[in-house]
């Protein structure tokens, strides 16, 4: 199975969808807006003048937020239409990013140099098989002494089933998770149908891909919520802070780590 092709055909028909939804916020975007969450931002910190790589970075919105804020980004994303978006939007607003389209594994094929923070965020590490490969990646991308920070949905939510009414998934799942989704998170009337191709990850794999790879952990969070609207069955409990119904303040649902190349 060509998990590269049939994630990159998903993608590309998202992104058609995604430039114009509700959800992603184009226009506010274009007006000067953010898209970045508090989760991230208390992490990264003060970018000003930084270096800054952002991982499986899709349409770029998140990537030119980062730019801002006055970091120095470059963004890399599996999906062609969405880095063609990318660098169309950054090209309209006269924004200075580079971007890059490949699968993350064949960066090191496209790009030759180290920055001062790896970033990625939601929704990224369950489209990848090997994580000692993905946090050799994390290394080899860092300067000595750069941080690299990661938020991401907590794998607890991805045992379940996509209406939250069963466990649907073990939390050690070991096989590829292949399924045919229709619509999109962002919009789920959408007229899109395409298979895809998926992995759970434990937060134990996830730690010891960084620490294999010679990264301290310097900070780690868990959060109760989500900050993007994009489940099934959500309730908003206060601004930008989404729950399951029904499991408000009892599932985990976003974890957050820093870690430090040394």
């Amino acid at each position: 199975m060509d998990y590269i092709a049939l994630n990159r055909a998903l993608w590309n028909a998202r992104t058609e969808v995604h430039v114009g939804s509700e959800f992603y916020g184009v226009p506010d975007f274009l007006n000067g807006g953010s898209t970045l969450k508090e989760i991230e931002l208390e992490l990264l910190g003060n970018v000003q003048g930084k270096t800054l790589l952002h991982l499986q970075c899709h349409f770029g919105l998140d990537t030119l937020s980062l730019a801002r804020l006055g970091a120095q980004v470059t963004g890399i994303d599996l999906s062609d239409t969405a880095i063609a978006e990318a660098r169309r939007i950054a090209e309209s607003l006269g924004m200075a990013a580079e971007f890059v389209c490949c699968n993350i594994y064949d960066l090191p094929q496209h790009l030759d140099r180290q920055f001062d923070i790896v970033f990625t965020s939601y929704g990224v590490i369950g489209w990848l098989p090997d994580l000692d490969a993905w946090g050799a990646i994390v290394a080899r991308y860092l300067k000595p002494g750069g941080r690299f920070v990661i938020a991401e949905f907590h794998p607890a939510v991805w045992m379940f089933d996509n209406d939250f009414t069963h466990v649907q998934y073990s939390y050690f799942q070991q096989e590829p998770i292949v399924e045919t989704e229709k619509g999109s998170y962002a919009d789920r009337d959408a007229d899109i149908e395409n298979q895809s191709v998926g992995w759970n990850h434990s937060l134990d794999q996830t730690i010891r891909a960084l620490l294999g790879n010679g990264l301290r952990i310097t900070d780690f969070r868990e959060y109760d919520y989500s900050p993007h609207d994009c489940f099934n069955k959500t309730v908003e409990t206060a601004p930008g802070r989404f729950h399951i119904a029904g499991m408000e303040s009892k599932l985990p649902m976003v974890f957050a780590i820093q870690a430090v190349r040394g």
